[in-house]
């Protein structure tokens, strides 16, 4: 009688100590700090994982394949766009995310980027150091009383909205799967949104319908110098319309922590745009926030597990 125990693989390097502590009967492997799509189907030959915590690449059909007794793939975070989920389903394996685990720390990011936006924070640093003084000159954007539009109203879109609308602005929301919004946020379709939005923070999941939404004909729908913020999906914009309409000055600036091809390789064309303030998809990497995803994706794995 074999003792193996079963296997859970990790598409990353690590897992928070609290979420090793719940997968004590099972042997834990490790893909690695940035593991490949190839990576992922070789571990999965080689161990036969009965559940994948996704971290870090793609987990596709070719790996699902290779692991025969796979019950489970489980996301370290709430976004489960890294995996194939029709190849999934038509397996009969579980797709599972850490909803919420990260929203507090992704919103944070988001109103971020929009304060470092709004507040030319990047640029004034940078004059700073460089023995400049542009009191005179420099003008920022004053946030209380204007609008910003969030797309995606889930738990990151509602706590970054909850904090907009503290600081005196007029939130307009879209979400057509969401229902009893607060009082603060204003249902609207997303031409309005384009319409009347000063700062429009994207929050909704990349799926085939809303790929690029954000693009040349949406970008020029937009207010004159509307300010962009993106922490979801960079698939979500036409990077290259993007660009074009920061350097026209149809966007005044924009806020990215997420990008098209991850990570982000020079040369890129966004390097050296004062007006786009870059960060390498950090939103919901905190400390705290490390911790809820793991173990919320170790639950999540291990109550599929218990009911198979």
């Amino acid at each position: 009688m074999s003792t193996k125990r079963p296997v859970f693989l990790v598409t990353g390097n690590d897992l928070a100590p609290e979420a090793l502590a719940l997968l004590g009967d099972y042997e834990v492997v490790f893909a690695g700090k940035t593991p490949t799509e190839d990576d992922i189907v070789a571990l999965c030959k080689q161990h036969d994982p009965v559940a994948i915590i996704v971290r870090y690449s793609k987990v596709g059909a070719a790996a699902m394949d290779a692991a025969p007794h796979l019950k489970v793939i489980s996301k370290h975070g709430s976004g489960t766009d890294t995996i194939d989920k029709v190849a999934a389903k038509a397996r009969g394996i579980e797709v599972v995310a850490a909803v919420g685990a990260n929203a507090a720390a992704v919103a944070e990011q988001a109103l971020a980027l929009l304060l470092a936006c709004a507040k030319s924070v990047v640029t004034l640093n940078e004059r700073m150091h460089a023995g400049h003084w542009d009191k005179a000159t420099h003008k920022s954007v004053e946030l209380e009383g204007r609008t910003v539009g969030v797309i995606g109203l889930g738990a990151i879109g509602l706590r970054f909205a909850r904090m907009a609308d503290a600081m005196g602005m007029r939130v307009l929301g879209f979400d057509p799967y969401a229902k009893n919004l607060p009082a603060y946020v204003q249902s609207v379709d997303l031409a309005t949104i384009w319409r009347e939005s000063d700062a429009i923070s994207l929050h909704c999941p990349l799926t085939t319908d809303n790929a690029k939404l954000l693009n040349t004909r949406t970008l020029a729908a937009c207010k004159q110098g509307v300010i962009v913020v993106n922490t979801a999906r960079g698939g979500l914009i036409d990077e290259a319309a993007l660009l074009d309409a920061v350097r026209s000055g149809q966007v005044g600036s924009a806020g990215l922590d997420s990008f098209a091809v991850e990570p982000m390789t020079a040369p890129h064309p966004f390097h050296g745009e004062k007006r786009i303030t870059l960060s390498p998809h950090i939103g919901g990497v905190t400390a705290d926030a490390y911790v809820k995803m793991g173990v919320a994706a170790a639950r999540n794995a291990l109550a599929v597990l218990v009911k198979r």
